[in-house]
């Protein structure tokens, strides 16, 4: 190509000199070359402009764009050689920035046969009509340029357009076309048709072009039922309908048999539903297995709701390559003729429901094997583990017992992910040599049957995860030699002697879990300077000594989890520099001394979570440590997109006391807040500064020497659902505040000094007597004391007699009273007899409170005209 363009090239450079005024018929065209000059000025180049990473290259193409040479040379511009006319303009991954006019002088470019804008940087931008006056388009990229709004609907007056593909990986749907309808109707020509993530939120129309070789509309919301006319395209080798939730798909199998040219279909997140007989129907994948299929290479059907087994009786796919029927309901054995298929190199079968043994593969080529999530068992195939090009093999979650030998995988040179955790492997300690997997990257053994002294992985291991097994003995130092080690997961099993100092150096580690062993000694491990460190969690075992200063070097850190060990120091509060730090679990140690904060306004700013329960700190609890806990407060950023904690790899987990029973979180959102003080010796006031934590979830104070008052401030905390305040010293009475918390599903105010009525409040209801005993100034429900006024009522002299209560000069005695009482007395007794039978007793106290004030009334008066008189 260069060869050829040479002489031109010479050539251009001379007429060039002489201006545009050449008539020759391959010079680029004067008001074409000023047109992709001008749009080269609305834009400014900015190295980042390219979204997504999707481009293998950026090329700063309109960089070349200028005067001195003919247009047609330009990168990313082709003429038509007979006419010179600019007919292709490649601008794609042009890291272009700047917002995309309807004025734009490349509408100027009338003969355009074939355009791609995708991947730069049009932010804000909308599609202009005036792409619609393209008449000659035949190829139109808009994938990932920040469009928005709609797609305009001229584009459906491009009757030449064979390729049309609009991609939007930002978040939400940016793009919807104006009427998808219209657009796929008029557009008769097409073979490729490519919207991914576009709100189409409509039906698909029943008539669109029949040259169709390419169909997808991956997450566009689509919905209905796919049209028939689908399955009669004769020339279709790619459909893509994956993702749309709301969409059947209904398979008349008789009419799709003429689809032999089929290559992919993708239908993941799709409806999949019967037709009513007598056409052929299938739920589950049973129809869709068609012996015409000849030339299918990749069927993709995961994430669905099919159920039942694979048919057994299938005899076609024999070109098929890639099969994946992951996530579904699907149940009984491996059919044989999916082990026997000759160029099978990509089979996805987990998170099902099949059981029985895996067959012997026929297939030389299998690249990637994922079977896990199902009740498969023993023995692996020999077949599959001497394949030479496989890089990826999940077993996790089934019913495998082999005895492991590693070096049965020594054909598998470049297996790079093996996934054999949740099983019950076993091994002998001379079948540990795991060096055979010399390029292993992510290597998973976790909950099996494993003994012996810890193994050491091939030295290119990444991810190593082994907890939950029976290992024993020390941890070896040679793993410190794992220099691409990122993490390292060493949980709960029987590991003793000392944590080995040089982890600390390895300079690619993120996650150190040794929790739930043996291990003792000092943490004398030296965080590295910028150590990438995102979590370190030694719960659980017997470890001594302070908590190591070189954590500070650890800016990453998010969890930090040393708790139910024997360290013995102070508050470390340097740790609250730590920009990041989430999780911080000190508990049941035998930490001491008071919290002294410092007036830093960073401390503590990401923490979630702080458990310093179990420990002997004393002294008052520092309102300036509550002050900064920003993390706790509902404005934070991160509160709004809540995630779990860890990465995709490795999520941490923590054990809290919460509702008056330990909790363990075995992932940990990043919206769950607990503050864990108790069981120390805090004296003093709670800080009024705690209602402002307005995420908290979990509060502890418990079992400390706390007094005063409880701040009606704790009101605020609005989504609290556990508040722990027994076994302290605070008086006064419950603040009424209380009672608006609504989500509050845990409360325990025992063993305090606390007086007066408790609130009334739709959760104070739900709560037993024991969140309030130990408290003897305390009424009302659900004590047995009442919150009623039980004081006898003074007799008031009244100011006059009311009109209506004047009798008729009759005297009366205090035997007639006596006698009126009596009387009343047995009627009471009569009614509240009576009403006790029929269950009403809330209408009848009511009743009986009102008489009897007004019987007490009345003899109060008479008695007091009674006296006037005498």
């Amino acid at each position: 190509m260069g060869n050829e363009k040479l002489p031109l090239f010479l050539l251009s450079v001379i007429l060039c000199q002489l201006g545009f005024s050449s008539s020759l018929p391959y010079l680029c065209p004067k008001n074409q070359a000023i047109a992709l000059l001008e749009f080269k000025k609305m834009f400014t180049i900015d190295p980042f402009a390219s979204r997504f990473g999707e481009c293998k290259s950026n090329n700063q193409k309109t960089l070349s764009w200028n005067t001195s040479t003919d247009c047609c040379l330009w990168d990313g511009v082709n003429c038509d050689e007979k006419t010179s006319h600019v007919i292709e303009l490649d601008l794609s991954c042009s890291q272009l920035q700047g917002k995309f006019s309807s004025n734009s002088s490349i509408f100027q470019l009338s003969t355009l046969e074939r355009l791609d804008l995708s991947m730069n940087n049009f932010s804000g931008s909308q599609i202009p009509p005036n792409f619609g006056g393209f008449m000659s388009l035949r190829h139109l990229d808009l994938s990932n340029s920040g469009f928005t709004g709609q797609i305009p609907s001229e584009i459906s007056n491009l009757s030449k357009l064979r390729f049309l593909r609009i991609i939007d990986y930002s978040d939400g749907y940016r793009l919807e076309p104006h009427d998808f309808q219209q657009l796929l109707t008029n557009l008769t020509q097409l073979r490729e048709l490519i919207l991914y993530r576009v709100s189409i939120s409509s039906v698909i129309p029943q008539n669109f072009s029949s040259y169709l070789t390419t169909l997808r509309l991956q997450d566009t919301q689509v919905h209905g039922i796919l049209p028939e006319r689908v399955f009669h395209l004769q020339n279709m080798s790619f459909l893509d309908l994956s993702q749309n939730y709301q969409l059947l798909v209904r398979f008349p199998m008789t009419k799709w048999n003429g689809s032999a040219t089929l290559k992919k279909l993708y239908l993941q997140g799709v409806n999949v539903t019967k037709v009513p007989e007598p056409i052929s129907t299938f739920f589950g994948p049973i129809r869709l297995f068609n012996k015409n299929w000849t030339q299918l290479e990749s069927l993709d059907l995961s994430s669905n709701s099919l159920t039942g087994p694979i048919p057994s009786d299938v005899s076609g796919f024999q070109s098929l390559k890639l099969l994946l029927l992951s996530s579904n309901n699907l149940n009984g054995t491996i059919p044989s003729w999916i082990s026997s298929l000759p160029s099978l190199s990509y089979l996805d079968l987990s998170n099902n429901h099949f059981t029985g043994q895996i067959e012997e593969f026929k297939s030389e080529k299998l690249f990637w094997i994922d079977l896990g999530k199902n009740h498969l068992e023993s023995p692996i195939p020999n077949s599959l583990l001497n394949q030479s090009s496989l890089m990826f093999l999940n077993l996790s979650s089934n019913n495998f017992s082999d005895n492991l030998k590693f070096s049965m995988f020594s054909n598998s040179r470049i297996l790079g992910t093996l996934d054999l955790s949740y099983n019950s492997f076993s091994w002998t300690n001379e079948n540990q040599d795991m060096f055979n997997l010399s390029q292993i990257s992510y290597f998973d053994l976790r909950y099996n049957m494993l003994q012996g002294p810890l193994p050491i992985p091939p030295i290119s291991v990444e991810y190593f995860f082994i907890s939950h097994n029976n290992l024993s003995g020390q941890i070896s130092s040679t793993i410190c030699n794992l220099d691409f080690l990122r993490i390292l997961d060493l949980a709960s099993n029987s590991l003793k002697g000392e944590i080995p100092p040089c982890l600390g150096n390895i300079s690619r580690v993120e996650v150190l879990d040794v929790r739930n062993n043996n291990l003792s000694g000092t943490i004398q491990t030296n965080f590295s300077f910028e150590s990438p460190l995102r979590s370190f969690n030694s719960r659980g075992n017997k470890l001594e000594g302070k908590i190591p200063r070189s954590l500070i070097n650890c800016k990453r850190l998010e969890v930090l989890d040393l708790g139910n060990n024997e360290l013995n120091d102070t508050v470390p509060m340097w740790l609250g520099t730590l920009p990041n730090l989430m999780v911080l679990s000190l508990r049941s140690n035998k930490l001491h001394g008071p919290i002294r904060t410092s007036r830093t306004k960073t401390l503590f700013p990401q923490l979630r979570i702080i458990d310093l329960s179990s420990n002997g700190f004393n002294g008052d609890l520092p309102a300036y440590l509550f002050e900064n806990l920003r993390g706790m407060q509902k404005d934070d950023g991160d509160m709004k997109t809540p995630r779990y904690i860890g990465s995709m790899y490795y999520k941490d987990s923590i054990t809290i006391a919460s509702k008056g029973m330990s909790l363990q979180l075995i992932r940990i959102l990043s919206i769950y807040t607990t503050i864990d003080l108790s069981s120390n010796r805090f004296e003093g006031n709670i800080p009024s500064v705690i209602g402002d934590l307005n995420s908290l979830i979990v509060l502890n104070l418990s079992h400390n020497s706390l007094e005063g008052n409880i701040p009606t401030s704790l009101g605020s905390l609005s989504v609290l659902e556990s508040l722990d305040l027994s076994f302290n010293k605070f008086g006064g009475e419950i603040p009424v505040q209380l009672a608006s918390l609504t989500f509050i599903g845990f409360l325990s105010l025992s063993h305090n000094h606390l007086t007066g009525c408790i609130p009334s409040g739709s959760q104070f209801a739900t709560f037993q007597s024991s969140s309030f005993e130990g408290n003897d100034g305390l009424r009302g429900f659900p004590l047995s004391k009442d919150c009623g006024d039980t004081q006898v009522p003074q007799v008031m002299t009244p100011s006059a007699p009311d009109d209506e209560e004047e009798d008729s000069g009759f005297e009366i005695s205090w035997e007639a009273i006596l006698m009126g009482y009596g009387c009343g007395l047995i009627a009471g007794f009569s009614i509240v007899y009576i009403m006790l039978s029929i269950r009403k007793p809330t209408w009848l106290f009511r009743m009986i409170e009102e008489w009897g004030h007004r019987i007490v009334m009345r003899k109060k008066k008479k008695m007091a005209r009674h006296l006037r008189l005498e």
